[in-house]
Order: structure tokens, then sequence, then C-alpha cells
């Protein structure tokens, strides 16, 4: 839902500024808390930090390295980020109200910033275009996914559409382009249990209780590949490519499974197959049903 900082600065390009709390001690200065609290930052960066105003106090004062120590003090700064390999596609924003925001998001864009990227970012790119400093995501597709993602504007209303995805209220539907099997008995109801893997970058089906159902349908077929329509009831981390991989039909263009590929140079012209088309919910607030597709298609079949 996003952590509340109370008196936090206005974001920087987009992103928003980290905050500690001084705890008691015996420092005499803020810059030396800080370089024995972040001892794995080098002192030069936050010296650096110190001078150019990215470290503020609760009431917008900016802080230098003689800025006394007052225990119970919230001292917010700004992360110095590196340069980011920038991603050459963009979101599109399909509805904005006062409450929620609907984007359709192009394959390879990031929704959070995590690794490597921070500024390249659904996130922090409709933060800096849109100057919404509360905007949280309610929920995330994966790097390699197209489609739909729903964001909350204000905070008041947040937990209202985060309980449509935790009570299992929201429809979603997806398209993927995979290998076809005619053996297999259609439509397919896959619930299984999903669990982390060996590699952090996997999830693996276990034999146990399941915690992920997806239903299968085939909706156009040539020769051996087929386009498919995919309904998750549940949503847990990569579960549409775990189920379609292990029914013996990957999705095209899927670089995690079966087999993970090592990490290279993306391949802007091979995206993964898979596309979250369709999203339908009774709106909490209004009582009204609300419909949103993807205006984004996948490859035509050949």
């Amino acid at each position: 839902m996003g952590l509340y900082r109370p008196n936090a600065p206005p974001m920087r390009d987009g992103v928003g500024a980290s905050c500690v709390v001084l705890p008691a001690g015996s420092w005499f200065t803020v810059a030396e808390f800080l370089l024995e609290r972040f001892a794995h930052v080098p002192a030069s960066e936050w010296a650096q930090r110190l001078a150019t105003g990215a470290v503020i106090d609760e009431v917008g004062t900016a802080l230098d390295h003689t800025s006394p120590y007052q225990p119970g003090q919230r001292v917010y700064y700004f992360r110095s980020l590196p340069a980011e390999p920038p991603i050459p596609f963009e979101a599109q924003i399909l509805w904005q109200d006062e409450h929620l925001l609907v984007v359709d998001k192009p394959h390879f864009l990031p929704v959070l910033p995590s690794g490597k990227y921070v500024h390249e970012t659904v996130l922090v790119r409709l933060k800096k275009s849109l100057d919404i400093d509360d905007l949280v995501p309610i929920h995330r597709i994966d790097r390699d996914t197209a489609g739909l993602v729903l964001f909350s504007v204000q905070r008041a209303t947040r937990a209202a559409y985060h309980a449509l995805f935790r009570d299992r209220q929201v429809i979603k539907t997806y398209q993927a382009i995979a290998p076809w099997n005619p053996e297999l008995q259609w439509p397919i109801r896959r619930e299984t249990r999903l669990e982390a893997g060996s590699h952090f970058m996997q999830q693996i089906e276990v034999a146990g209780i399941p915690n992920t159902l997806t239903h299968i349908t085939p909706i156009e077929v040539q020769c051996s590949i087929a386009r498919y329509q995919l309904k998750p009831v549940t949503g847990h981390r990569h579960q549409l490519r775990v189920h379609m991989a292990a029914l013996g039909l990957p999705i095209s263009g899927d670089r995690i499974y079966p087999n993970l590929t090592p990490e290279g140079t993306t391949d802007y012209a091979h995206p993964l197959q898979l596309l979250a088309q369709a999203i339908r919910f009774v709106d909490p607030l209004t009582g009204r049903e609300r419909q949103f597709e993807s205006v984004r298609s996948l490859l035509p079949l050949v």
C-alpha cells in the first residue's frame, strides 16, 4: 500500500525520499550518524548529498555536515541513482479519475523499481509526468508481460480497491501464444501448488494443497501454434507462465520457463507473447461495473 511518511519532502524526478528516525545516541551531528548507520554508502556520497540539499529534516530544512544530532528527529534523504539503460517504450493511460488510474503497459517496462531499474519503470515515469506523489499500483504484472495495470491515486480510497484483488472480486483475462497440442482435454482447469524454485527467478509446481488456479482455453489455432485465453483466479507470481510450461506449452518468447536463459542483452524484437488483455470488476465506490481492455495485441499466428 505504500509507506506513509509524514512531512515527506516533494519527490524529485519522480522518486520519493527515504526516511530514518534518529534514535537515542551520542552522535554529535546527523552526518556522523548517517556515516555509521549506513556504512555501506561511501562517505564521499554522503558528503555530496549533504552539500547538495539531498538530506532534509521534517520541516523541509536542508541539513549539512554541521547539523546537530537530535534524537527523535525525522530525516529524509534522496538516494544517488546510477544511470539506467533506457527502455524505448511508453505506457499508455486508458483511464484516470480522482481515485483510479488504468495504464496499458508495454513489454519490457517494469511496473515497480527493482534491480537496475528505478526511473525506467511505469510507476516512476507516471509520478514524474503526472506529479502524483502518492501513486501506488493496486496489483502488478511482471516486466516481460504487456497489458493492464491499475494504480491507486489517493490513500483514502486505496484499501477498497486492494480488497477487490485480495477477495478475488476482479475478473482478469489474458491472451498468450504458445504451441498447440490437440491431444490435451480442452478447456483446461489448471490447479496446482507453486513455490519458489532453486533459482530466485523461477517458480515451480510442487505436491501439496493448490494455491493457484488458471482456466485455459484455445481461441485460435494455426497448425502447431495457438492463441489462448487465460483466466487466472489466483494471482501468484509467474502463475500463467508456469502453468503453460507445465502443460508442455511454454509461452512464445519466454526466457524463464521451462528453461532459464542466461541474462544478456534484451531482445526487443522477441517479446514474451503474454498480454493482460482485459479486467472487470464492480467499483467499490460507485457500485458500477467497470471493464477495461488493452489496446495492444500479440503477434498474429503464422
